[in-house]
């Protein structure tokens, strides 16, 4: 949201001295902090993971995958700083952890942290934050399918903002994800290689808007993803793990002449499918595709990469991820993930990822 009013200030200093700007149909939502990649693992393989195989991550890009989990217990925190080529101390947390209860049951929690800083340019701000703690709840259905829930408690402070003399204040929801993960495997007869195929499908921050009062209201990031992966391991020293994934906001797409935000938000989910002016030409420009692969060696040392694209009409953003992983104590990781913007200009670049995670 303080990004939105950050653009907003720059278009209308743009304006002002007599540019021309060209606005593309890009939504708005609140809480966007809540589909951003928090871990380094899906960061280094183009922030997909809605079909690669289980960790103490999984809640956030699949909560089905869950059960799928290495051990009985695991956890993982991760930092990230939030495009420091032109924002200072902004930065993005997240920690989870999982225990599995027997009989194909696992429950999960995380909690979700994003540092807002005053905009230097918009002295009416002030520093804000978002945050969202969240439960989860997993269970096999089947040898090869599983599903699960998650409820979560999102609070965004956009840091009293001054619009038209109203000052905002801080906004509250709850929201819910659904998350189905199918996995398939055949090996040889001596067991020397192995297939594993994935599918994974989620419908994530289902919930009402955030309202700010003074009439600001946005919808929450509603997100479906749908991928697909596999997993080959040969001689159980090599493994390699390819995956990918397409994307898209179930929110109402901005049009000239109408406010989007006043919709109820389940009558613009289910409008998102159908609503961008452009037709089902636009519709498809909405989708973002994520792709990425991961080598490990002994199950001890990971190298990754991957590849992430929106639309050039949607945002813009393609990048390509480079990461890499190491276990050790056989019960600990280290993960590290880079991001490579195409546009050498890209107010994304030098952003990076750090992990720790344990299982038992």
């Amino acid at each position: 949201m303080k990004a939105t009013l950050f653009t907003l200030a720059c278009l209308s200093c743009a304006m002002t001295n007599g540019f021309t700007q060209t606005i593309y149909r890009v939504s708005e939502t609140a809480g966007e902090f809540l589909i951003k990649a928090p871990d380094a693992r899906a960061s280094g393989m183009g922030f997909a993971g809605t079909a690669t195989s289980a960790d103490a991550n999984s809640a956030f890009w699949n909560v089905g995958k869950l059960t799928d989990a290495p051990g009985s217990f695991g956890a993982s925190a991760t930092y990230s700083p939030w495009l420091p080529y032109i924002i200072n101390n902004a930065w993005q947390g997240y920690a989870a952890g999982y225990k599995k209860l027997g009989n194909g049951q696992v429950l999960g929690a995380s909690v979700q942290y994003f540092s807002d800083p005053a905009i230097i340019s918009a002295p009416t701000l002030s520093p804000g934050g978002d945050v969202a703690f969240s439960g989860s709840y997993a269970k096999q259905l089947g040898n090869h399918f599983s599903a699960g829930v998650t409820l979560k408690y999102v609070s965004s402070d956009i840091g009293n903002a001054v619009v038209s003399g109203a000052v905002l204040k801080p906004a509250r929801a709850v929201a819910g994800d659904v998350g189905f993960y199918y996995k398939s495997h055949s090996s040889d007869v001596d067991g020397r290689e192995n297939i594993v195929w994935t599918v994974g499908t989620t419908l994530a921050n289902i919930g009402p808007k955030m309202n700010y009062g003074a009439g600001y209201e946005y919808f929450l990031p509603t997100m479906l993803r749908l991928g697909g992966g596999f997993s080959y391991t040969a001689n159980g020293q090599h493994k390699l793990n390819v995956t990918a994934e397409a994307g898209k906001l179930l929110v109402p797409t901005p049009a000239p002449g109408r406010n989007v935000n006043q919709q109820p938000y389940l009558e613009g989910i289910l409008k998102s499918f159908s609503d961008a002016p452009g037709g089902f030409k636009e519709e498809m420009q909405e989708i973002v595709l994520a792709m990425g692969a991961e080598y490990w060696y002994k199950n001890l040392f990971a190298l990754r990469g991957g590849y992430y694209a929106e639309n050039k009409e949607k945002g813009n953003r393609k990048f390509f991820t480079a990461g890499a992983g190491a276990r050790f104590l056989k019960h600990y990781s280290l993960d590290f993930a880079y991001l490579i913007p195409t546009d050498s200009g890209s107010a994304m670049k030098n952003m990076y990822k750090v992990s720790a995670s344990v299982d038992f």
